[in-house]
């Protein structure tokens, strides 16, 4: 990177960490709720909103470390900036549809399609950079 500062990476791994956080309050509050203090208790909410923070929680941190490997070979800034959008825009979309006890299973459809095309295209951004 030649003494180039990261941006890209640290200002979308930020920015998905507060809807981490969101996400983690909402599976607090609904254990609150229900006094369960493992699993979700039989309760369809929070079964839906503990399934929205771990699936956030198994798809951003390999997310973030591509596009972080990304950023460092040198990639465009805005391929990674876009990457990050789609990633960030896929997460809230299937947290909240995925969440809403009436699932909007559009939103979660597109949260996955998103999600699943960032670590592609961020997979085989790798591969070119580690080709070039």
């Amino acid at each position: 990177m030649n003494g180039v500062p990261l941006v890209a990476t640290p200002l979308w791994a930020a920015l998905l960490v507060l809807l981490y956080i969101l996400l983690t309050v909402r599976v607090m509050r609904g254990r609150y709720r229900t006094r369960t203090a493992l699993g979700s208790g039989g309760d369809p909410a929070l079964e839906r909103a503990i399934r929205a923070h771990a699936n956030f929680a198994e798809y951003v941190p390999l997310t973030l470390i591509l596009l972080l490997t990304l950023e460092l070979q040198g990639a465009w800034s805005w391929l990674v900036h876009l990457l990050g959008v789609l990633l960030l825009v896929g997460r809230a979309s299937h947290a909240f549809g995925i969440s809403s006890t009436e699932e909007v299973l559009v939103r979660r459809q597109i949260g996955t399609g998103a999600t699943l095309t960032t670590l592609g295209v961020a997979a085989l951004g790798n591969l070119v950079m580690l080709a070039r």
